[in-house]
């Protein structure tokens, strides 16, 4: 048998990441109205595959593409009677779409910091209703088409990267949804919560809050599961230890201090009065909205780009912002900001545990029911 070539097998995986969002993560069935909003012409290979992928379904594809210097500009000089045509727009979508898939592809991290704070909270309420339709009552996919830059941030080359990240966004879905279930389980039954690390050390409970396993319905590569905390019981100090692009700006060592749920203190290596101007965004901004445990085993390394890293194994995300519906706590917010603390050893550390219960250390469960979620080399 012959053996592919670099681009052909590329190709194949491309077919593989194209058939497993058709019909595993959306199910796209006859007549389903899916809309592709892309942001680069570097991805038409693996639109052609989806396309033809979703009208073997018999489903209806629509392409949407989007320039991300003309967004910003078109963002920076908008006003109110823009935000009225966008909160339109949205709706609109929201009204004629069944299922979304969403190409992002990064060219500058900085692109978006000169929209005004103003606009950006107008924006996010008046879409607010729409955006909450969409991520919790429809069927959606969220994915970043490799690009340089995230090679660049990856400190790998352009190739070297398409690689990981194909890996990555190809794990077994099926499989780490078997795999998750005896950590669901456990935080279901689980009242409290404590996580220690460098410069870290918070609680707060999930009491009868539901766990959802994220195994490849939304976001590629996935490979997570999240809950919420009770609104009010977080206490104490969480020092993140990645690199986290938001609103067109880069943190680094984001630090929050809290006090019966609210971040009362927040502090970054840099951009500390951006930082405290996304958590002044709304009354929200100021709690936690999700926390969640990494578990996919191809992501082991932060590059800035959060929906890699909130995967990363060993790792945990504490989410200021809004809450999903299926694990809702009350808080409400237009923000939803993923920052990431890797607590694998060669990161720092940490230990997670449940009811006092030690469940994971150094990045690593050590029930002997979870030890399968490590994903150790044998």
């Amino acid at each position: 048998m012959k053996e592919l070539g670099k681009s052909e097998k590329m190709n194949e995986r491309l077919k593989k990441l194209s058939s497993t969002i058709v019909n595993y993560s959306l199910k796209v069935k006859a007549d389903d109205r899916i809309l592709i909003t892309v942001s680069t012409t570097k991805a038409n290979e693996f639109i052609n595959y989806l396309i033809k992928d979703i009208v073997k379904n018999k489903g209806i594809p629509f392409v949407r593409i989007i320039d991300s210097e003309i967004n910003s500009l078109l963002l920076e000089n908008t006003n109110d009677n823009r935000i009225k045509e966008i909160k339109k727009h949205n709706e609109f979508d929201v009204e004629n779409y069944d299922c979304f898939i969403n190409i992002r592809y990064s060219t500058n991290d900085f692109e978006n910091n000169e929209i005004d704070k103003e606009i950006r909270k107008k924006i996010g309420a008046a879409t607010k209703e729409s955006d909450a339709i969409r991520i919790n009552k429809k069927r959606w996919v969220l994915l970043n088409y490799p690009s340089r830059l995230d090679a660049f941030k990856a400190n790998m080359k352009t190739e070297k990267f398409m690689d990981f990240s194909l890996n990555a966004m190809n794990i077994d879905y099926s499989k780490m949804y078997d795999d998750v279930k005896p950590l669901k389980e456990l935080m279901e039954k689980t009242k409290n919560v404590r996580i220690i690390g460098p410069d870290t050390d918070i609680t707060f409970s999930i009491n009868k809050m539901p766990s959802i396993p994220c195994c490849g319905k939304y976001n590629i590569p996935d490979g997570e599961i999240y809950t919420a905390p009770e609104k009010y019981s977080v206490n104490g100090i969480i020092t993140y230890n990645t690199k986290s692009p938001y609103q067109g700006y880069v943190f680094e060592n984001v630090s929050l201090k809290f006090k019966d749920g609210k971040i009362i203190e927040a502090t970054a290596s840099s951009n500390n009065e951006k930082l405290n101007e996304i958590f002044d965004t709304d009354e929200g901004a100021r709690y936690i909205g999700e926390f969640a445990i990494g578990l996919n085993p191809a992501i082991k390394n932060p590059m800035g780009d959060i929906l890699f890293d909130e995967k990363i194994i060993g790792s945990i995300h504490f989410t200021p912002g809004q809450a999903y519906y299926d694990a809702y706590n009350g808080n409400d917010s237009s923000i939803h900001w993923d920052l990431v603390l890797i607590q694998r050893k060669e990161y720092g550390g940490g230990e997670i545990y449940f009811d006092h219960q030690l469940i994971r250390k150094d990045g690593l469960f050590v029930l002997p029911e979870l030890k399968h979620l490590n994903y150790e080399k044998k």
